[in-house]
């Protein structure tokens, strides 16, 4: 790709069968926006002063004074994110050891916020700003006041603190985003509004439907009074003109379409630092590695590239490489999933290149499945990626895909609520006591037949009773656990089957994404050193042994860089692992191994994930059991170079691109299922009074 012939530039003439530039402006450039490469050296409170929201301070201190839900809409590079919660905390609101807790829906943006108002404040991490995201803690008890943290740990503070008295504000960022657990959140913090007459609420975010949010949290009917209990403020962000380009066609591959503009854009463009969005980390990584790799080839620049990789599966240490000084004569690449698109602000960047994808999980309530599907993103999103390009000075983003294309987006992103299985919601809402679900005030209501299928797949798991209440102690400890109900399933009878310690080792492995990873040069020699660790009953079993070979070379970097294994995602691993043994010792479920038994494993698997079966047909794919769905093995796969594949399967999750493929497969018998899982398939009368009861309780 030739960005002279792919995109075109301002002040030129548009060729015939190039591409159009759309000039808008995402707000008005003015003042004087500093960044890591900037020249000027301004003190940490005269950066502040700057900031658009800082000559709102007094309004937003006196709205949460007054009303007990402030909405607040303000454009990207306002300074909310970190600005508002120091003002709370200034003006006392974190007196009487109450805390000020601020939500973000990603955990990218969770630790790099409390890192950036740690620093704002002269304090540790962990002190008087700390963050907390799910298996890892980062606060103190006594000291910290201002706590960030994912909306889902906010969830689960709410199971042993129901009017989480400990807060005196909570607020809401990026809630646009509205995430599985921003709409439980939103839904939980309504009712603890009315219980909670003293407690304040600041939802926030750069694009969203701020009337809607007003209405839905305006509790003067409730509170019989006649001034409204919520109100609106909108703040003036600050960004600068953002040159949008388009293809005149579609591209073939949008993966290698990003490492081409990335390259055209160093060679052709003015200084300035480079941000890709791409929909995974196997994307990711192998944007990362290509132009690392056309680099070396790379003749006639005189600046390097500094290309670094951003996604939820990185450490803290990795995921702040990204927001550290450019080194000079050198340009950065950020080449990010769609946690950059915001809250987390990389100084420097002028220049987006936008792919047009996400990956987004989906649930079909047809056949049952819960899938990650690559989709076009909304035009909200895409409007949000562009803008990361102007909060320095002038930028341009370049968006892989026609501009008709982009006509035909949908405004706004589905929300997960509507498009997810709704066992995780069911469990976590009977275990804050909320008996009848269907009538849970939801922001935007799930479909009834998901709320359905998440009702069996409890009852099937043994998390419910036929009276769709919680069980004991399998459904509470199933509520407790930090992961999703069939694989807490799983680790809660590990026990049983005298196998915790490879369960909780498999619990650990299945968190992180691409253990693997291969260049694009010794693909080869990367499939056949996975084949040491590869046994014919699956992708499950392989896995283990690969953490078991991790450990008895001592966690050697080294030693994982030869045998192509991802070492940050290996260590990452052990930390996780050591949590979810943590929480069977507290349920007193021994921590024990089955040594080299692996159909003790299988059928652990089973116990779990019985919900994910697939069986061969003889025309060459497999089909889902219960709904007869198409299916294929993901080419990654242990089991994909089999000559005589299995008859029966079961998977982890499905990703959906060219086809539905399954990830993470493990072979079973069928006698394992029939005795671990015969209610599932076979639904009788207790099944209909349990979802029966679930629809139509009180």
């Amino acid at each position: 790709m030739n960005s002279k012939k792919m995109f075109w530039r301002p002040g030129q003439e548009k060729p015939g069968s190039d591409v159009k530039i759309d000039k808008t402006e995402n707000g008005e450039g003015s003042g004087t926006f500093i960044s890591f490469n900037s020249n000027v050296s301004l003190s940490m409170q005269q950066q502040k002063q700057r900031l658009p929201v800082f000559k709102y301070r007094n309004h937003i201190l006196y709205a949460v004074e007054n009303y007990q839900t402030v909405v607040i809409s303000g454009s990207t590079g306002s300074g909310k994110t970190t600005q508002v919660p120091q003002y709370l905390f200034e003006a006392g609101w974190s007196n009487e050891n109450q805390i000020i807790g601020i939500t973000q829906p990603r955990r990218v943006a969770v630790t790099t916020i409390a890192d950036r108002v740690a620093e704002e404040m002269g304090t540790f991490i962990g002190q008087t700003v700390g963050f907390s995201i799910r298996f890892e803690d980062c606060t103190d008890k006594e000291l910290t006041k201002i706590k960030y943290m994912t909306d889902g740990y906010l969830v689960r503070e709410m199971m042993s603190d129901p009017l989480l008295n400990k807060y005196s504000v909570i607020m809401l960022d990026e809630v646009h985003e509205r995430t599985l657990f921003t709409d439980i959140v939103i839904g939980l913090l309504k009712k603890v509004l009315k219980r909670r007459p003293d407690l304040r609420l600041v939802i926030s975010s750069a694009t969203l439907d701020a009337n809607k949010y007003k209405e839905f949290f305006n509790l003067k009917s409730y509170l019989n009074k006649k001034e409204d209990s919520s109100i609106v403020l909108n703040v003036e962000g600050r960004t600068f003109p953002v040159e949008i380009f388009y293809t005149q066609s579609a591209i073939p591959n949008y993966v290698k379409g990003c490492v081409n503009t990335v390259l055209d854009i160093h060679q052709n463009e003015p200084a300035g630092d480079i941000l890709v969005f791409l929909t995974g980390q196997d994307e990711v990584e192998n944007v990362v590695d290509s132009i690392n790799q056309e680099m070396q080839n790379l003749k006639g620049t005189k600046d390097r590239l500094l290309t670094l990789p951003l996604y939820g599966g990185l450490s803290i240490q990795e995921q702040l490489k990204v927001f550290q000084r450019t080194p000079p004569n050198t340009r950065k690449v950020v080449v990010s999933t769609n946690v950059a698109e915001a809250s987390v602000t990389i100084n420097g960047i002028v220049y987006v290149v936008d792919s047009g994808f996400v990956k987004l999980r989906a649930y079909n309530g047809s056949t049952g499945l819960d899938s990650l599907v690559i989709t076009p993103t909304s035009k909200a999103s895409a409007d949000q990626r562009a803008g990361r390009a102007g909060r320095v000075r002038s930028g341009k983003a370049f968006r892989l895909y026609p501009e008709e294309e982009f006509q035909k987006l949908d405004q706004f992103t589905v929300p997960e609520m509507q498009r997810s299985n709704m066992a995780p919601v069911v469990l976590l809402l009977k275990s804050l006591g909320i008996s009848n679900v269907l009538r849970f005030s939801f922001l935007s209501s799930p479909p009834a037949q998901l709320m359905v299928q998440g009702v069996e797949l409890l009852y099937a798991l043994g998390a419910i009773d036929e009276n769709a209440n919680l069980t004991e102690p399998i459904g509470i400890r199933m509520a407790e656990f930090p992961v999703e109900p069939m694989l807490a399933k799983m680790l809660l009878t590990s026990g049983e089957f005298g196998c915790s310690e490879e369960a909780c080792t498999l619990g650990a492995m299945l968190q992180v994404e691409n253990v693997f990873f291969s260049t694009s040069n010794k693909k080869r020699e990367a499939v056949m050193t996975k084949l040491k660790f590869s046994v014919k009953e699956g992708d499950h079993l392989t896995l283990i042994n690969v953490y078991r070979a991790f450990v008895e070379n001592k966690r050697n970097a080294q030693w994982c860089h030869v045998h192509f294994l991802n070492f940050k995602a290996l260590s990452r691993v052990e930390k996780i692992r050591n949590q979810l043994i943590s929480f069977l010792k507290r349920y007193d479920i021994p921590i024990v191994s089955c040594g080299n038994d692996q159909e003790v494993i299988q059928k652990c698997v089973v116990s779990g994930f019985f919900a994910n079966v697939a069986k061969y047909h003889p025309s060459g794919e497999y089909r889902s059991i219960r709904n007869n769905q198409s299916l294929h093995l993901h080419p990654t796969s242990v089991l994909s170079t089999e000559r005589k594949p299995p008859k029966l399967l079961i998977f982890h999750q499905v990703l959906c691109t060219s086809k539905d493929f399954m990830r993470d497969v493990t072979v079973i018998k069928l006698s394992w299922l029939l005795e671990l899982a015969s209610s599932y398939y076979d639904y009788g009368t207790d099944y209909e009074i349990a979802t029966k009861k679930s629809r139509y309780d009180e």
